[in-house]
Parts: structure tokens; sequence; C-alpha cells
């Protein structure tokens, strides 16, 4: 088992499972930042690093390229840029991704969740997905979402995830570093 002092949680702040992943690292006693950028709004600002226009900028991706890896097209490119570079942070960052969401059936998540998925893959990361809607969690693994328990096993991580967070959504995250940590403190 970890030891929950020495784990850092990389996030962004918002709403539903970013939110729950903050809370349930500071009850467990974990580490936690949380990126933003001007005109982010967040439902948690605890450690907040506000990154710069510069910062965001290391972040960057083609939009086009996004839009090819995602299966989807984004309109509001502006907006969503800047959504898309605080993640690169968060995943740069954590060396283990965790997400909460929905696997599509082309094994992409829905979302800005998917992206933080992508770059997790990308960069060879490990990564997890609690499905809400399969109610179970998977893990990239051999080049496919298989089904299991994850724990927290690196001192650095990545919590993103949908703003429609379930009650099982939230339990997941609670169980996860249960799993991980021991009691919460």
């Amino acid at each position: 088992m970890m030891d929950s002092a020495k784990c850092t949680l990389f996030s962004g702040g918002m709403k539903g499972a970013e939110a729950a992943f903050g809370e349930a690292a500071e009850r467990w006693g974990v580490q936690e930042v949380n990126f933003s950028y001007e005109g982010h709004v967040m439902a948690r600002d605890r450690n907040m690093q506000m990154l710069s226009e510069e910062e965001l900028g290391r972040g960057d991706i083609s939009m086009e390229l996004a839009s090819k890896m995602m299966n989807r097209t984004y309109y509001e490119k502006k907006k969503i840029r800047k959504v898309l570079q605080s993640i690169f942070h968060m995943v740069n960052k954590g060396h283990q991704v965790f997400a909460v969401g929905k696997i599509l059936e082309d094994d992409t998540v829905k979302g800005g969740t998917g992206w933080a998925v992508e770059l997790a893959r990308l960069f060879n990361r490990p990564v997890s997905v609690y499905d809400q809607e399969k109610k179970a969690w998977f893990t990239w693994k051999e080049g496919s979402w298989k089904p299991d328990l994850p724990t927290i096993g690196f001192d650095t991580i990545a919590g993103s995830g949908t703003r429609n967070l379930t009650d099982e959504g939230k339990q997941a995250i609670e169980e996860l570093f249960a799993r991980s940590f021991g009691p919460s403190r």
C-alpha cells in the first residue's frame, strides 16, 4: 500500500469527477494541485496553479489532430483549446491517470475526459476509466479496455472526468482511494 502523504493528485478542479477526486485526495492526505487558466470556472481551487498563456501553449495541439484522435469535431475551438491545453498539464504531471466517464464503442472516452485518456495512452501512462453506464472500472492493457479494480501505484496521478458524476462514480473514486491507501483519515 502506498503512503498517501507521498502522493500528489493533478486535476482541473471542475465540478463533478475532478472535484470528487480532490475531495478524496484531501480526506486521504494526498497532496493536490488544480490547474486553471483565466476564465476557467472551478468547483475546487485548492492549491490552484494558474497557467499563463505561455504555459498553456506548451500543451497546444492542432485541433485537427485532436479531432482525428478523438473521432469527433470540435466547434468551439478557442474555448476547447484551453481545456485541452490544461488537460495536457494534468496528464504530463501525473504518471498514472484515472478518469470517470463513458467509454465509447471506438475505445475513446466521451467529452473532454477523453482527451486526458488519449494523452495518457499517447504518453504510455497507465490509465483506468470508471465507466458510469457499465458501473465498472476498465484499464487500458494490450490495446483494449480490460475490466479491472485499479489501485494508485505511483506518487503522481491525474484525476479527470465528467461533470455529471453519478453516486456510483463518486463511490468508485472513494473505493479507489480506499484500495490504494486504506481507511481515510
